[in-house]
């Protein structure tokens, strides 16, 4: 009886370790690096890299989202199939529709904000590019607001 005890007493202690190491989530490496990238994107090329991104992340949930419903489907017509586990089944494909939803509308949202914020900063480089077109290099636009007239008068003074 003691040997027994102490053989428990010395596999308990293993296996909790191996418990508390397993892995809880799944969590890619390369959705922690689009995080990141997300954070500090900063130019049109790498907005649009993200859009592109959660475009393909939203196409790839939607497929999934669509077998769950062709599995949900047939869970529902044959479930004689499945005795006493298809409830299960059928609860566990509910719950993974809801998820494939809300992730596909979460990356249409997030592809969605990094085309609008890259179109914003291509107009941005546009406007640049046109603004420096026309302008001398050493010139600049000064604007004063006249406090009893209320108008704008605009002189361009060059730059010493």
């Amino acid at each position: 009886m003691n040997i027994k005890l102490n053989r428990y007493l010395a596999i308990l202690p293993v296996l909790s370790l191996l418990v508390a190491c397993a892995q809880l989530g799944q969590m890619n490496v390369s959705d922690i690096e689009h995080q990141r990238v997300a954070q500090n994107a900063k130019t049109y090329d790498e907005h649009n890299k993200l859009a592109d991104y959660y475009d393909s992340l939203a196409k790839e949930t939607a497929s999934k989202l669509m077998e769950m419903q062709g599995l949900l489907k047939n869970y529902e017509d044959h479930s004689y199939y499945y005795g006493r586990g298809g409830q299960d089944f059928q609860s566990h494909t509910v719950a993974n529709i809801r998820y494939y939803e809300q992730a596909t509308k979460d990356a249409e949202k997030h592809a969605g904000f990094h085309r609008q914020v890259a179109a914003e900063l291509l107009n941005r480089e546009h406007a640049k590019s046109a603004e420096s077109r026309d302008q001398p290099n050493n010139a600049q636009i000064k604007a004063k607001m006249s406090s009893d007239s209320g108008d704008l008068n605009e002189s361009l003074i060059k730059a010493q």
